[in-house]
């Protein structure tokens, strides 16, 4: 018989299990490779715009032809989503065999070599985002204190599609970002896991 309860545990009370951590980490991988599949999908997207994007006007017998190329910023954000597409289409083949093999990331190096990617490609993505979003409003607005005059004025459409792969490569940077979160989480409890086991060794 038992008094006063001792013993006896709630209904109400959560009881977590070493199962718990396995939903975890599934959970993760899959977040993991859903943003690598979006950050390779958007970034192939992005970089196809703003890539094949030209428009040519004719000034006074003159053709003007405008590229991407035109801009520096443009052609730093076609490169930096073009890697990104790749190191993302790496990564989620890595995930797909290990999610299919069932192993969970258990390398201390090859998670800091993660960690360490995914941090480059967000700085990568953000700087590359920053430089062509300026470019753009340059473009747009123009700048009278330096006589740049507003190019969007007469090439409308090239900076339509420009402006479109510009916001899906602002996409592209926020889910690197995030992406970057997750694999900081996965090394620092992969870190915590590893001094768990050294101490218990203890």
């Amino acid at each position: 018989m038992n008094y006063l309860g001792v013993g006896i545990s709630p209904g109400n009370v959560p009881v977590y299990h070493g199962t718990n951590l396995k939903v975890i980490d599934r959970r993760v991988r899959v977040a993991e490779l859903v943003l690598r599949c979006l950050i390779c999908g958007l970034s192939v997207v992005a970089a196809v715009l703003i890539g094949t994007d030209a428009q040519v006007k004719e000034i006074f017998t003159i053709r003007k032809k405008a590229r991407f190329t035109d801009m520096k910023a443009l052609v730093f954000l076609v490169v930096t989503n073009g890697v990104a597409a790749t190191y993302s289409f790496i990564q989620v083949v890595r995930c797909v065999v290990g999610m299919v093999r069932g192993s969970v990331l258990v390398n201390k190096p090859l998670a800091c070599a993660i960690f360490t990617g995914d941090q480059a490609m967000a700085y990568l993505n953000v700087a590359a985002v920053g430089a062509a979003v300026q470019s753009a409003v340059f473009a747009k607005l123009g700048q009278t204190e330096l006589q740049w005059m507003k190019i969007c004025n007469m090439y409308g459409k090239f900076c339509n599609q420009v402006g479109e792969g510009v916001a899906i490569a602002v996409l592209v940077s926020v889910c690197t970002v995030v992406l970057s979160c997750i694999s900081a989480f996965s090394l620092f409890r992969l870190c915590g896991k590893n001094k768990a086991k050294d101490s218990s060794g203890w």
